[in-house]
């Protein structure tokens, strides 16, 4: 029962970040320049669809853990993306600070219920 309540956990956890961070892309002041808006839109409506395969994930938790792992590697990437607009002088490291701390919490805790429903369903 305690892995699928950190599964659930997880899940809408992701998904509320994907609908706060896809909201957040869709601000034009956040989007930057007008060559931007097109793929920062694009971005917005991935991050939308993986907030729904977060949702659908949940009506099966244990079954549908897998979906964790990619998310894991979207996360990482997502903040990889922030390492080096950092580093290229594109935002300040303040900017980029939350996302990346959020991005950190959710892989961990993602991590973690993906391992403990493993447990749970007898080590796999």
């Amino acid at each position: 029962m305690r892995a699928v309540t950190l599964l659930r956990i997880s899940y809408w956890a992701g998904a509320a970040a994907d609908v706060l961070i896809g909201v957040l892309t869709l601000i034009p002041a956040r989007m930057g320049e007008t060559e931007f808006r097109y793929p920062m839109g694009l971005a917005a409506s991935v991050m939308f669809a993986w907030a729904g395969l977060l949702i659908w994930a949940d009506r099966e938790p244990l079954a549908r853990r897998g979906v964790l792992l990619p998310t894991v590697a979207v996360i990482l990437g997502l903040l990889a993306a922030g390492v080096a607009a950092v580093a290229t002088g594109i935002f300040p490291v303040a900017r980029i600070l939350p996302t990346t701390l959020l991005g950190v919490v959710l892989i961990a805790l993602f991590l973690f219920s993906y391992r403990a429903a493993g447990k749970a369903e007898g080590g796999r």
